[in-house]
Order: C-alpha cells, then structure tokens, then sequence
C-alpha cells in the first residue's frame, strides 16, 4: 500500500511552486487497535513495515477518514468513548484547496489542520483549523486531495469510462471535454424547453378555444370591485320600497305637516324663549341655540322629502338588478369566490392568451437556438474525438514504456475508440455522423492490454492477475503524476502478487515518483522497502490484557535488522542480515 502526497523538490519545508501541498504530521489515538500514534513525515519515500496485523492498514483507513470517508462507531478503541484523528497538511497558496479555504474563511497560509472525532455514542466531529465544520465541507475541501489506488482504484480501472477520463487527462483534454459537457447541458435546456413548447403548440387550439371563451365571459359581464355590494344594497332597497316610503313620509308628517308638529313647537317655545330673554340675558343663548336647532331639524326635513322623491316602486327594475346580482355571483363561483379574484382571473387569461398566442413565434427562436447549438455541439466533439485519437497513439506509446521499467517489457497496450452508437429515438440535434453526443462527447475508450507475447490484446478487465493489474495502475500514475489533479495519491496494495525482480522494478519507480512527491509506502517487500529514505517499524504487543500498535522511526542499524525480517522471517540471522546489508547498498 503506498500513499503518496506532493511534496517540494526544494529545500525542506520550502514548497515548490508547482507542487499543491505536503502531509506534515498524523496523529491517532483511541483508533482500532492504536492507543495513542503520532507519525511525522518528511520529503522523499518513508517506509512503513511490518507483520500482517500490526496496524498498518488501520493507519491508511485513519487518513481515508480525515479525507472525508464515511466512518464507523466499531472503529472506536474497545473501552473508549470516541476516536481522534488529526493530520496537518502543509498548503500551496496557488493550490485548489486554498482557494477553497480562502472561500470559507480560512487561511491557507496557515495550513489545514483537520480533525475528526468518532463517538460511539454520540455525533461525530469534524474540525478544521480547530474550527467545527460539517464533513460536506470537508469533501468538498477533499475532493482532489486524494486518489486512492487500491481495490476501489483496480475496480475504478476497469471501468471503461475511467479509460476515457484518463486519456482525456493525458491529451491535455480536459478543458475541452468541459466545453464539450457544458454545451451539451446547454442544447439538453434549450431541447427541454421546445419539447414542452411543442406540447403547448399542440394543446394550443383547445386551449385558446377555453380561454377565450372564460375571457369573453368576463369582460362581456364588465365586473367592477365592490359591485356585488352595491347591488345587494340596492336590491334591499328596491324590495323595501313600501315600508321605506310610508315611514319617510309618516316622520315628515310629525316634524313638518301634522298639527303640533315638531317644527311648529320649536317655532313657538322659541318666540316665548326670545321675549323673556329680554328680561334675563342669560336665556338669550338658550333661545339661539334652539333656533339653530330648528334650522337643523328643517334641513332635516328638507333631506328626508329629497329621499322620499328617490324612492323607486318598480318592479322591472328589482328584476333586473336581481339579474345583475345573480350574473356577479355566478362570476364569483366560477372564478374564485370573490370579485377581486374574478378581475384577476380576467387578467391571468389575457396573459396567458398573449403567451399561447406567442408560441409559434417561441418555437422559431427556439429552434434558431438549438440548431445554433447543434452545430457548435458537432464542432467541439468532432475536435475532442480527432485529438484523442491522436493523444491515444502516444498514451499507448508512453504506457508501454512505463510497462517496460515495471518487468513487462513483452507486453502490448492500445487504446480502442468507437464512436457511441446512436439511438434511433435520440433527437437529432443530439447526433453527428449518425454517432450519438454525449457530455463526453461521441467517442468510448478501452484500454487493450497484451501481458504475454503471442496474446491477442483484450480489454484490461480481462487481466486476471492482480499484479499486473497493479503495475498498470503504477503505470499510470507515473505518467499522469504531473498532469494529474489529484494533489495525494495512494496506493494500496501496490506489491501484490509481485516479487523478486518485479519488486524492485516497482520499488525504482516509487523512488523515482519520491523524486517529485512525497511518497508513503506500507510494503512487505524488502526490494521496495530498500528505496526509503524515511523508514518506520510498525508493530503490535499484548500489554495488561490489551493490544496496542506503536511506530518506531528507524536507525540504520535497526534497518538492517527489519530488512532482514522482511527476507526471512522473524528468526534474524547472519546470513539475512548479509543479505540485508547488501539490498541496501545496491
């Protein structure tokens, strides 16, 4: 299993400008069988070794965790509550990641220091820069932090998309193919948007036909607001003319017409007022105020005899005011309940028939638009799909090479493209030379692979055997390194099923990759093992009833003795530490 992690060529702790980030430190505790780890790495290949079972794996799936995998309670030390993760990443101020830090507010000159904290009974913690965030945010912090080569990476390669992907990256395609996926989207809209305006066009003769005649409805009615209170008023009136008139006319007699009417007291009290006023002056305001009165109660008359002559006894139109009512009404059930709500429905109507009406015009533009898009769509695809036939003859050319310095020298690589057949369904704006057009583009890609002479290249997921398959995906990421995303790259499981001379084969190019990125090999392998510039022991031991993991940074003399345990077993001897001695030396 190998982890490897972008590091400065350049002076130690000094990043160089190309290079994204670098892992500085990690610490474990509470985690599987780890009590309490704390590892510091440094530039170049680091070595870490020892027996199946010592927790080699355990400290990968750690880093896995604070890359943003999902976690597990199970993962908890048995007898602990919760486990800590915490690792420190040295930041490139012109890296992806920073810029997303910067985008939430952290500093990425500062670092990233990332901790997570699995509870067996409650939530689980994610900090950044002792800042809580949410393990969204950390994958999206993650994203290309990290490109894991292992089982996931062996089933990721033998999906054919993922040829076409790393071809893309190669060629240097991958703006292009963006262009391509982006024009793509945008044709998808704008196909969307005539289909459904077709639909429109289709419905458009029944529809019109319903509006137009709910519009006439209503404008022919001329409904206005507050109508319909104003006719149940009058309608009342109309209906209570009789009564309405008889008491007028009775209150006009009493105040005005009648003997000792109203009116003719006030007059007379009035002129007995004024008279003795003259003897006491204080009852001259009395007697104005009483007259002000009369003139009150006259003009009061005066409005009732107006009212009395506007009262209508007839019958027609009570008749027709109840036929105005009832068409108000029926407006009000039909169209909301209200007559603010049938105005409304008026206007709905007259917007929607200016919006059917237009949709003849609509599909024109639309149809203007996508053909527009066809055509820039065929262009970029047919462009994508000539470079990559052009970058797959020098992909393959550069795999074999690799190959080569990996002990599979005989063996063949190719790349197959086949244009994407098309579906007779599939609109034809989504088609060039009868090829369908994908976010892609129009092109598939599978990687052909011949290990042994005499073979017939097939596609690699045929490749049986998982050290082969190892060496491809070494392979590969030896040629993507610099091209690559992925600012970390781990390999797990790198030395399965090779050995010997394939080992060391497989050690010189993690060495020559140390060159250029910092590099974390968990290997069982001596011949990989003796490329480390850094090397850790890994191992586990049974303390009060308890098994704890520990790490120990090793000196060259205890080197020698654990590449000779990896040779030979746990028995050391002369003879393995001869031999020791002498891998570490070539």
């Amino acid at each position: 299993m190998c982890l490897s992690l972008h590091v400065s060529t350049g002076r130690p702790g000094q990043l160089d400008a190309t290079i994204q980030f670098m892992l500085k430190e990690l610490s474990i505790r509470n985690f599987a069988i780890i009590d309490d780890l704390q590892i510091g790495f440094s530039d170049g290949l680091t070595i870490l070794s020892g027996e199946t079972g010592a927790g080699k794996s355990i400290i990968l799936n750690a880093v896995n965790l604070l890359l943003g995998s999902r976690a597990a309670t199970d993962l908890v030390r048995s007898g602990a509550d919760s486990a800590e993760l915490e690792a420190f990443f040295k930041i490139a101020a012109s890296s992806r990641v920073a810029n997303i830090m910067t985008e939430h507010g952290y500093v990425p000159s500062e670092g990233l220091l990332v901790r997570r904290i699995i509870a067996r009974n409650d939530a689980n913690r994610v900090y950044l820069n002792d800042r809580m965030a949410t393990i969204q945010l950390l994958n999206a912090i993650t994203e290309n932090l990290a490109s894991i080569s292992g089982q996931h990476a062996h089933q990721l390669l033998l999906k054919e998309e993922q040829h076409l992907y790393i071809l893309d990256q190669f060629g240097g395609l991958l703006p292009l193919r963006e262009a391509v996926g982006e024009c793509f989207q945008r044709i998808l809209a704008v196909l969307k948007k005539l289909s459904k305006l077709n639909t429109i066009a289709e419905r458009q003769a029944e529809h019109m036909e319903l509006l137009t005649f709910q519009h006439k409805e209503i404008t022919t009615a001329n409904p206005h607001l507050g109508e319909d209170k104003d006719l149940e008023q009058e309608r009342k009136r109309l209906k209570n003319a009789e009564t309405l008139y008889q008491t007028v006319y009775n209150s006009i007699e009493e105040l005005y017409s009648a003997p000792g009417s109203v009116i003719e007291k006030m007059v007379s009290v009035n002129k007995e007022l004024s008279k003795i006023s003259q003897i006491d002056a204080i009852l001259k305001s009395n007697a104005q105020r009483l007259s002000d009165a009369t003139y009150q109660v006259e003009d009061l008359i005066e409005s009732l005899r107006n009212y009395l002559n506007s009262i209508q006894m007839d019958d027609q139109q009570l008749e027709t005011v109840e036929e105005r009512l009832d068409t108000v009404n029926r407006l009000k059930r039909k169209y909301g309940g209200t007559l603010d709500a049938v105005i409304a429905k008026s206007k709905s109507i007259e917007q929607e028939l200016a919006s059917v009406e237009n949709v003849v015009e609509q599909i024109k533009e639309t149809e203007t638009e996508a053909n527009e898009l066809h055509t820039r769509l065929k262009e970029l695809a047919l462009e994508l799909s000539r470079k990559r036939k052009k970058a797959a003859k020098g992909f393959s050319a550069k795999v074999m090479e690799q190959l080569s310095t990996l002990k599979m020298a005989k063996t063949k690589f190719s790349v197959a493209l086949q244009p994407i057949a098309t579906d007779e369904k599939a609109d034809p704006r989504l088609t060039v030379d009868d090829h369908m057009i994908t976010e892609t583009g129009i092109d598939r890609a599978t990687f052909l692979i011949a290990p042994n002479v005499g073979e017939a290249l097939k596609s690699l997921t045929s490749i049986a055997s998982g050290g082969e398959l190892s060496r491809v995906i070494l392979a590969l990421k030896a040629l993507l390194a610099k091209s690559d995303s992925v600012e970390t790259v781990v390999f797990d499981e790198v030395d399965s099923g090779i050995g010997g001379g394939v080992a060391e084969a497989v050690g010189k190019k993690l060495a020559a990759l140390a060159k250029h990125h910092q590099v974390i090999c968990i290997t069982h392998l001596p011949q990989i093992a003796k490329f480390g510039k850094q090397h850790f022991r890994i191992s586990k031991k049974v303390s009060s009833g308890r098994t704890r993991t520990s790490i120990q940074l090793l000196s060259e003399k205890d080197r020698y003795k654990e590449i000779a345990r990896m040779l030979g077993g746990e028995k050391i001897t002369q003879k393995t530490l001869a031999h020791a001695r002498e891998l570490l030396q070539q």
